[in-house]
């Protein structure tokens, strides 16, 4: 059993011991695995009660940056539950590619079909995900196709939102309990401009850029072929200071941009959708 490194809110005691007792009652289960904070929890509670009857697995395709699929399987091993990846292709979906408003829906039931593939012939197999409270005022129509493949969001059903997920984790002890949220690379470009994996890698590149110059909290938002990088508001001076802004503008140019900015706004969730959508965030 994980152990506390730091006491919890009397609360939040109550949550993890619901969330273990609702883990240990499912027998066998199957979690979408993204390596974020929520799934990660979910994952790391459902080894802790189900042992080997506990898999992870996550989605692989040209949305996940290949810096976030490494810190999965690094996240997986540290927990110590099995980990297995699976393609998907959500890209040969003209939905998806066409970046509708239910880009997300037929991302999400791509990914659960593949899911159910693994264990086609497991009838016993639970699926969960790491949806919390908070996601589902959201306006996330993934979270539709999961309830329609009838996967469990233990989170969620439980009313334990992002908040008590990063304090629960961090009296875990787990090292990523205040991990940025990463959502997937295709909610860098404005609704209905196309996606391909060129422009997913792309952005993914450019964001890279950004990890390897220290900042991990970052969004490059790609118009067009313009780049627009948002960083937590305390940051931008930072980066100001700190960028070579020639070097920049220069591999931006070299990966196939052909012009680079700042948002002075910050980073906000979903800014994107604001052009002809409100402030619903993505």
């Amino acid at each position: 059993m994980f152990r506390l490194v730091e006491p919890l809110p009397d609360i939040e005691e109550r949550r993890l011991s619901s969330l273990r007792n609702m883990l240990s009652s499912l027998n066998k289960v199957c979690i979408a695995f993204s390596g974020g904070v929520d799934s990660s929890l979910v994952a790391a509670i459902a080894f802790e009660q189900l042992g080997q009857a506990a898999i992870a697995v996550t989605g692989v395709s040209a949305s996940l940056a290949p810096r976030l699929l490494e810190e999965a399987r690094q996240q997986a091993l540290w927990l110590g539950i099995e980990h297995r990846e699976k393609k998907t292709h959500e890209l040969k979906d003209p939905i998806y590619t066409s970046n509708t408003r239910d880009r997300c829906y037929a991302c999400k039931k791509e990914l659960h079909l593949k899911l159910r593939d693994i264990f086609i012939n497991d009838s016993n197999m639970n699926y969960i995900d790491g949806v919390n409270f908070d996601d589902i005022n959201d306006y996330r129509p993934g979270i539709k196709a999961a309830h329609e493949a009838g996967v469990k969001s233990p989170l969620a059903e439980l009313q334990i939102g992002k908040k008590s997920v990063r304090t629960i984790s961090k009296a875990l002890g787990f090292p990523w309990w205040d991990k940025p949220s990463q959502p997937c690379l295709s909610s860098r470009f404005p609704y209905g401009e196309e996606i391909t994996s060129k422009r997913l890698k792309q952005v993914s590149l450019a964001e890279e850029w950004m990890h390897q110059n220290g900042f991990d909290a970052v969004r490059v938002r790609s118009q067009g072929l313009s780049a627009r990088i948002e960083l937590p508001r305390d940051q931008i001076h930072e980066f100001v200071l700190k960028i070579d802004h020639q070097e920049i503008v220069d591999y931006y140019l070299s990966i196939g941009f052909t012009s680079v900015s700042l948002d002075l706004e910050g980073l906000i969730s979903g800014k994107l959708n604001r052009l002809g959508q409100g402030t619903k965030r993505n």
